[in-house]
């Protein structure tokens, strides 16, 4: 069953840290800064809900959903052929995260993962330092409060870095339409193209707002809902730049 994917200890460790981070963004550091019972309290509260509720409904559809896997009829016929029937279609990565591989159906759910994941640590991360910035600790400056605010601080920070810098990778890859794969592979053609004395383009890069559509769909407005995929076909023949010239 697909919920087996839930007992794994990454899985457990992410769930752990969104529900800790959840916890101390709303109800100690918003409480502390501007209380929850004021205007700007609510209002960050609910941001703040909003895209954790957002990053665990991705996080859901990531582990749940199967990449895809190529039928056996598109796969070579060798005994010994290192592609097994279980390739994932336009495979990224093994996300040891999500407990599943990052392919052509749950990529996009993976994306708006961390694009939620950066948003809200980015959002958790304001909060920490604004309320650690408007403290008196003249008047409450005990050394172990002192010491949970520094350490709150710094891992908002790390998560940030870290997400930001995927979202980044992520954002690049979506505007070329590569995978991680295909990325190194288009590293290694170039070079080779380049010894040759030719140029090298990966072949299914496009504009970069078809791009962008071929992965998270034509309508804007669905972009961010990690369930709309109806865009995507069979997962088995790409249109080239080529074609579309």
């Amino acid at each position: 069953m697909k919920y087996r994917k839930f007992f794994s200890i990454p899985i457990v460790a992410v769930l752990l840290l969104m529900g800790f981070v959840y916890y101390i963004t709303v109800f100690i550091f918003i409480e502390d800064w501007v209380g929850l019972q004021s205007s700007a309290g609510y209002l960050n509260a609910m941001i703040f809900s909003l895209l954790a509720s957002l990053c665990l409904f991705s996080f859901f559809v990531g582990v749940l959903t199967d990449s895809g896997n190529i039928p056996s009829s598109y796969l070579p016929d060798v005994e010994d052929s290192p592609v097994s029937d279980q390739e994932p279609k336009k495979n990224d990565h093994h996300c040891l995260w999500i407990n599943n591989c990052v392919g052509y159906w749950n990529y996009k759910a993976f994306f708006n993962l961390i694009l939620y994941a950066t948003m809200g640590s980015i959002h958790s991360a304001v909060i920490v330092i604004s309320c650690s910035f408007q403290k008196d600790w003249n008047y409450s400056g005990r050394t172990p409060l002192r010491i949970f605010y520094i350490a709150c601080g710094a891992m908002m920070l790390a998560l940030c870095a870290t997400l930001g810098t995927l979202l980044v990778w992520h954002i690049y890859l979506v505007s070329h339409n590569m995978t991680t794969i295909e990325y190194y592979e288009g590293v290694r053609a170039a070079w080779l193209a380049k010894k040759s004395g030719l140029s090298y383009r990966h072949p299914f890069d496009h504009s970069v707002y078809k791009n962008i559509t071929l992965v998270l769909g034509p309508n804007m407005l669905r972009w961010l809902w990690p369930t709309a995929i109806s865009h995507l076909k069979d997962g088995i023949s790409f249109t080239t730049s080529r074609d579309s010239s």
